[in-house]
C-alpha cells in the first residue's frame, strides 16, 4: 500500500489571461487546488471532484464518508484532484466588490482545463460532483466527450431551472438590500436553507413541543445558519457564483440539451434525491434519458437537496456496484 501523498493549499498562478464567455478578460488568474494520492504510471487513476457553491478545494473536509483515506474515493487507489471554483473565496481569483465581470459555469470549467493541463493529466477516470459541482462536471463532459471514463452527477441538472434562478435572485436581493452586505449574506443563506432542506426535516429537528409564543427553534436555526456562513464566506463570491449557477445551460451552441447530452461518451451514474426541492429527480431523469450509456438511481433522504453531502452510504453502495 502506497503512502498517502497530500498537497493542500496549493495555488496555481496561470500565466495567460482567461477570456470569459461574456467577452471580458481576467488577468492574474489563480486556481487553488488540492490533490491526494499519486498519479499512477498509466495515468489512469484520476478522480476529479467538483465542489458546490460554498465549499472549497478539500473534499476530505466537506465530503467525508465518500472521499477520504478510508472511503471509497481514497488516495491509496486514486489520484484525487479538487479545484476551488473561479470566483470562490477559498484561494482562487475572487471578486472583491460588485463590479466583477459575470462568470459562467463554462468559465469555471475553462479554468479547470488550465489546471488539468498544468498537472499533466490526460484522461480522468471518474468525475464526481453534486449540485453546482454536477453542473461543472456535465459542462466539461459535453465539451470533451471522451475525457471521463465515468461521470457521477448527483442532484444536479443540465440547465438551471426557473425555480432555482428565482431562489438565487431572492437571495441576491436580500444580500444587496441590507445596509451591511455581510448581514445581507446571512439573510441570503437563510433563504437558501429553505431550498436545501424541506418541511419534513424542519419538522423533525426544529419543532418546539412546548407552548412558547416567540424565540422558536426554527427561527434561531435560520439565524444560526446565516451567521455561520457569513463568518466563513464572501458575500461577493456568493453573489457571482449564484449568477454562474443561473447561467448553466449545456445546450448553448450544442443544438439543445438533448443533443449536448448525447455527445457524452462516459458511462454516467446519475443519482437523484427523491425529496430534493431545488434539483428534483425529474431533472436527473433528463440527464439519464439522453446520455447514451447512463443509469439512474433515485435515493431517499430526509435532508432534501443536502442529501447529496450526507447520504454517503447510499452513494457509496451505488458506486461500488457501477464503477467496474
Amino acid at each position: 500500500m502506497q503512502a498517502v501523498q497530500q498537497s493542500n493549499s496549493v495555488n496555481y498562478k496561470v500565466e495567460e489571461p482567461l477570456i470569459l464567455e461574456s467577452g471580458n478578460t481576467l488577468q492574474d488568474l489563480r486556481i487553488q487546488y488540492t490533490t491526494y494520492g499519486q498519479l499512477n504510471s498509466e495515468k489512469s487513476n484520476v478522480v476529479w471532484v467538483f465542489h458546490a457553491l460554498t465549499a472549497n478545494s478539500d473534499p476530505f473536509e466537506w465530503w467525508p464518508g465518500l472521499v477520504g483515506e478510508k472511503d471509497l474515493i481514497n488516495p491509496n487507489d486514486y489520484f484525487i484532484v479538487c479545484a476551488n471554483m473561479l470566483g470562490s473565496c477559498y484561494g482562487s481569483l475572487e471578486p472583491e466588490d460588485l463590479h466583477f465581470p459575470i462568470i459562467t459555469i463554462r468559465d469555471i470549467v475553462n479554468a479547470h482545463k488550465k489546471l488539468k493541463e498544468y498537472l499533466g493529466i490526460g484522461k480522468i477516470k471518474i468525475g464526481l460532483g453534486g449540485s453546482m459541482g454536477g453542473q461543472q462536471l456535465l459542462q466539461w463532459a459535453v465539451e470533451e466527450p471522451g475525457l471521463f471514463k465515468f461521470i457521477v452527477p448527483i442532484a444536479t441538472n443540465a440547465k438551471h431551472s426557473a425555480w432555482g434562478i428565482a431562489f438565487n435572485e431572492a437571495q441576491r436581493m436580500a444580500l444587496k438590500s441590507a445596509s451591511n452586505i455581510n448581514e445581507g449574506l446571512e439573510s441570503a443563506r437563510a433563504i437558501a436553507m429553505l431550498s436545501y432542506r424541506n418541511q419534513d426535516i424542519y419538522n423533525a429537528t426544529q419543532c418546539d413541543e412546548d407552548d412558547r409564543i416567540d424565540d422558536f427553534s426554527a427561527a434561531s436555526y435560520q439565524r444560526y445558519q446565516g451567521n455561520k456562513l457569513s463568518q466563513r464566506f464572501s458575500p461577493y463570491s456568493y453573489y457571482y457564483l449564484s449568477k454562474a449557477m443561473d447561467s448553466h445551460n449545456i445546450g448553448i451552441n450544442k443544438e439543445g440539451i438533448a443533443s449536448a447530452l448525447s455527445r457524452i461518451e462516459s458511462k454516467a451514474i446519475v443519482i437523484g434525491i427523491e425529496t430534493d426541492l431545488l434539483f428534483p429527480p425529474g431533472e436527473q431523469e433528463v440527464i439519464y434519458n439522453y446520455i447514451p450509456n447512463a443509469i439512474f438511481y433515485p435515493i431517499q433522504s430526509l435532508y432534501g437537496h443536502d442529501g447529496f453531502l450526507l447520504e454517503t452510504e447510499q452513494i457509496t453502495s451505488i458506486l461500488k456496484k457501477e464503477l467496474q
